[in-house]
Parts: structure tokens; sequence; C-alpha cells
């Protein structure tokens, strides 16, 4: 399929989330025209703040679909669009505990159901659902669906040495077969993001025949990185945000705490840059892309804060993070080929999270 350029029209769901936000800057900075969805009237109006002159001016549009799990939820959302970014998540749940820490785009872990279905089946239905829409309705116009995916469909726990995207992770779902309820919390939530991704190709797949669209999906790891979206407080913050927060500022979770926790990560505004670079790049459609910055122990960041002057940061064991064996890394040189991104350091990701957190008095 060819490349959407700007000034095309876009649908982006989830509007007023962590990543999506950045995702919408980035495309209104782009010259594109925006359709917004929200679960809410309630939620429009942070949003109509946040971007008054393009709500003015109509590049900037909010509607309505209050829950993304229903069928026919987008039907009416990608009528007249020439693509759409799929970044909505159906669940949300708070963390309580950092050695439960998976790879995962914005949502959090930890949580109470037992049957996995209570997460796999949403995961899937809000994914599957916004592409049988845009099979039903998004006519000829439509040219490209680009997915926010996870690294938690990428890897597995028996994942070695550089991987990328011809890896996805099957013991998850074995496991959570073979175990139902009694699966990790951790592996269900793996299970579902894999399923979810897995889904959408196989959506794509089936469909071939009859797709005027491609399908791009986007798998990050830890996302990192100022917050554009509405939050009042600390206690709003996604997972990822949350622990950098209690680690760096708060300092509810301390080095100690934190010592088993490592992963990828990359900074949301590369996040936002590489779904508006799946439109923009002709060779993206199809595609499934990494993007992770590198990985990480806790350390480094406690590192970076400190070399930056930031004041009154743990100092944990200076320089430990360099010596940390990882089993596994993820290669993103896809994304940094194809796609063209540049990705953030650790510095200045740090520098401008510590930032944000600040002038909020936090």
């Amino acid at each position: 399929m060819p490349a959407v350029p700007a000034p095309a029209k876009v649908l982006v769901s989830g509007a007023n989330g962590y990543i999506a936000v950045w995702v919408v800057r980035t495309l209104l900075e782009r010259g594109y025209t925006v359709r917004g969805t929200v679960r809410s009237e309630s939620k429009t109006g942070y949003l109509k703040n946040l971007f008054k002159s393009e709500v003015e001016s109509g590049k900037l549009e909010l509607v309505v679909v209050p829950d993304i799990t229903k069928p026919g939820a987008f039907d009416e959302a990608v009528k007249d669009v020439d693509a759409v970014e799929h970044t909505a998540s159906p669940f949300h749940f708070k963390a309580s505990d950092p050695n439960d820490a998976v790879e995962h785009t914005a949502s959090p872990f930890h949580f109470k159901a037992n049957d996995p279905n209570e997460l796999i089946e949403p995961a899937v239905k809000g994914t599957v659902g916004m592409l049988e829409s845009a099979l039903k309705f998004g006519g000829t116009r439509l040219k490209r669906v680009v997915v926010t995916s996870s690294c938690a469909s990428v890897f597995d726990s028996n994942s070695r040495g550089l991987i990328n995207e011809s890896s996805w992770n099957e013991a998850s779902i074995t496991l959570v077969k073979e175990k139902g309820s009694a699966a990790p919390n951790p592996e269900k939530y793996r299970a579902s993001k894999t399923l979810a991704e897995k889904g959408a190709r196989e959506f794509v797949s089936k469909n071939a025949s009859s797709l005027s669209w491609d399908l791009v999906t986007l798998c990050p790891p830890f996302v990192f990185g100022p917050n554009i979206n509405e939050i009042s407080s600390a206690a709003d913050l996604g997972t990822s945000q949350a622990l950098f927060y209690e680690a760096l500022l708060s300092k509810t979770k301390t080095p100690e705490d934190l010592k088993g926790v490592a992963g990828g990560w990359v900074d949301v505004r590369d996040v936002a840059l590489g779904h508006a670079r799946a439109l923009e790049v002709p060779e993206a459609g199809g595609q499934r892309f990494i993007l992770s910055s590198g990985m990480f122990v806790w350390q480094d960041w406690f590192d970076a804060a400190n070399k930056l002057g930031i004041p009154d940061i743990p100092k944990g064991t200076p320089g430990a993070g360099k010596d940390h064996q990882y089993i596994f890394r993820y290669d993103s040189s896809k994304a940094q080929n194809v796609l063209g991104i540049k990705f953030r350091d650790n510095l200045t990701t740090t520098k401008e999270t510590v930032e944000d957190f600040k002038k909020r008095g936090w």
C-alpha cells in the first residue's frame, strides 16, 4: 500500500491516553487532521483546551466511543478517514509489586482477575473490533491501520540473545492454556497482548482480498517520558511512569526493591513518532516494529539522574548497571532503518521526565 502523508485524516482511538495524546500532538504537528475517540464526553474538555487552536480550526475533532469491546463500537468513527492509529486498551489495572513488572505499553499488569479470559477476551475484541469496523465501514479511502501492541507479545521466558520482530511469545499462551486461573498474573497479561496482536494479523490474513488497507503493529517495552495527558496527581500515572516517579522522586520504591526489575525501554515521544512514521513510510505497510531505545536496570536511571545533578536522588550502587548481564536484548534496527527513528538516550528522558514531575509540584 502507498504511504498516508499529511494532510490525511487519521483516527486515533483512546486519544486521551498517555501514549495517544503524544500521537495526536505529533500528527497535528506534522500536518495531519485527527479524529480522536474518548470513552466519555467528560474526557473531551482537557483535550479541547490542550489543542484549542486545532479544535477551532477543525484540524482535531473528538468523538465518544463508550465501550470499545462492543461489536460495531468504531463503525461510525472509521468513516471518512485515511488511516487509523489504534492505541486504546480495554483494561487498566494498578500495579502494586514491581517484581510483577512485565513489558507493556501503558497498561498495568498486577490485577485480581482469576480467569485469564477476563483479560484475553477484551484485549482481542478491542483490537479485532477496530479492524472489523475498518473492513465494513472504512471504504476505499482507508489505506493503513497502525496498532499499538507490546513487547509482551515479542519476548517470553525462553527468550535469549538478540530478539527481533520474528519472535512471538508462544510460551505465555501455552502456560495460560495449561494452567488457566492458576497461571501467574503477568503471564495472563502477556498472553492477552500476544493473542490480541495475533488476532489482528489473522484477521488481516483471512480478509486480505477484501481490504483496501494494510496493518502495521508497533511493539514498545516500558514507556517513559513526560506526560501531556490529563493527570491530577502521581496516583494517576500509568505503571511505567509510576515506577519511575516512585524510584527517583517519592522513593517509595528503593534501589533494593527494584534490583530485580530489568527490561527494555523507550521514550513516549519516540513511540508517537513511530506511529507517525508508520503512516509516512510506504515500506512500513504490513510490518511489525520493535520500538526500544535499549535495555535497563533501575540503577541506570539513578545514575542518569545523579549525572544530571538532579538533587536528592538515591545513589544505589553507582555503575552497577554497566555490568548487568541481560539474557536477551531487543533488536530495534528495523525501526531505525525503515522508520528512520533515532531513539532518545536515558539522560534526555530522565531530565525531561523529572522536570515534568517537578513542574507539577510532585
